[in-house]
């Protein structure tokens, strides 16, 4: 079973080939991955690593919680499933269209 962690407090100069290699001195990396801001193109300053067990994500978060990469000091846990976001609410507000009193002086 692969266990998915956090990386947070990342260079936005770190690259994924550069969280991967570093995170395989823990064991196997089944994937590695930097979150990038849709609008600029760049990191956001965190990402996630997938190591191929267990044990190995253990290691992997006591050798490199703390650390310094690329000259930032990291935070390395285990990930966290995301919680849910409030829906957008596309209701109500009026947005300019109706809203007017009801009374004697406005009817239909």
């Amino acid at each position: 079973m692969a266990t998915k962690l956090y990386v947070g407090g990342l260079s936005y100069d770190t690259t994924e080939e550069t969280l991967k290699d570093t995170f395989a001195q823990a064991g196997a990396v089944v994937s590695a991955v930097i979150i990038m801001d849709r609008m600029s193109g760049r990191s956001k300053g965190f990402g996630f690593v997938e190591m191929s067990s267990e044990e190995e994500a253990q290691k992997a978060i006591e050798t490199f919680n703390g650390a310094e990469l690329d000259g930032r000091t990291i935070t390395v846990n285990e990930a966290r499933p995301m919680s849910p976001r409030p829906a957008f609410n596309r209701g109500g507000g009026g947005g300019g269209f109706g809203g007017g009193r009801r009374d004697k002086y406005n009817q239909p």
